[in-house]
């Protein structure tokens, strides 16, 4: 019996060594620049102990992919529509460990002051991927410039594509172009729908020059720190999403980016 026990408490103090070893070891977050990676090394400062290594995403990396293919611990860009998603394309199942924030998708223009000057015939730019495609087009509903089809009056489960719609007054033409490239294409279309992260990195303030703006209450498009099922209880992953719904980041957040991201509570 105490030779059992004795095997015991070596396997178990071997496992706490490796444990240790392994909590050691930097956690690799791949986010996008603006807000995500900026948040993140607020994070650095606020919470020295934890070693963080923030690996920032360039137009065209996928880190999902990342991700599921271990080049990262965990990634910091995405809302929990986009993950499912994603989950879907990549056959894979990823663990959600932390809410953090919303960034407020917008319409924007370089040719006019308000949405009504907006003319008949009037080219709209909005994101190609599935998920941004439909918040955009509930978005251009939102604001009077279309109206879908019955049934979808639901962002989070339905999915709008422009065959969705059922009312298109000024006859908008929708541009589906890739989210990175759409601030880029300001000048040559008369309204843009652009994500948030992508505003702020072409020197937008959503909360300021955005035509429309997204409401962030019961939006279901909140930022979420994702990581893998196996590291979902990895005790830097708990520390990172405690540090990422902490008050400090919260009002770093609200000072920072002055109601173009907003901080939210953490969500069932």
């Amino acid at each position: 019996m105490k030779h059992a026990a004795f095997k015991l408490a070596g396997a178990a103090l071997s496992l706490s060594l490796a444990l240790s070893a392994y909590a050691a070891e930097p956690l690799r977050v791949a986010a996008d620049p603006v807000p995500h990676a900026e948040i993140l090394n607020f994070i650095k400062k606020l919470d020295p102990k934890l070693d963080l290594k923030v690996v920032e995403l360039t137009s065209g990396v996928n880190a999902n992919e990342l991700l599921a293919n271990g080049d990262v611990d965990a990634n910091y860009f995405q809302h929990v529509p986009y993950l499912k998603d994603q989950e879907k394309a990549l056959g894979k199942t990823f663990a959600v460990a932390a809410t953090v924030h919303i960034e407020p998708l917008g319409i924007y223009s370089h040719k006019y002051k308000d949405l009504k000057s907006v003319p008949e015939n009037a080219t709209v730019a909005v994101p190609n991927n599935v998920t941004n495609l439909s918040r955009a087009l509930f978005l251009l509903q939102s604001q009077g410039l279309i109206k879908l089809k019955p049934g979808f009056n639901d962002p989070a489960n339905n999915l709008a594509t422009p065959k969705s719609i059922a009312e298109n007054p000024k006859k908008l033409k929708i541009l589906e172009v890739e989210s990175p490239q759409i601030p880029r294409s300001l000048d040559d279309v008369d309204l843009a729908v652009i994500n948030g992260n992508y505003a702020l990195e072409a020197g937008l303030t959503p909360a300021k020059d955005a035509l429309g703006l997204e409401s962030a209450e019961h939006n279901p498009y909140a930022n979420i720190l994702v990581t893998n099922p196996n590291l979902a209880s990895d005790p830097r992953i708990k520390e990172l999403a405690k540090d990422l719904q902490s008050p400090q980041v919260a009002e770093f957040i609200r000072k920072q980016y002055n109601g173009s991201v907003i901080p939210v509570a953490p969500q069932s």
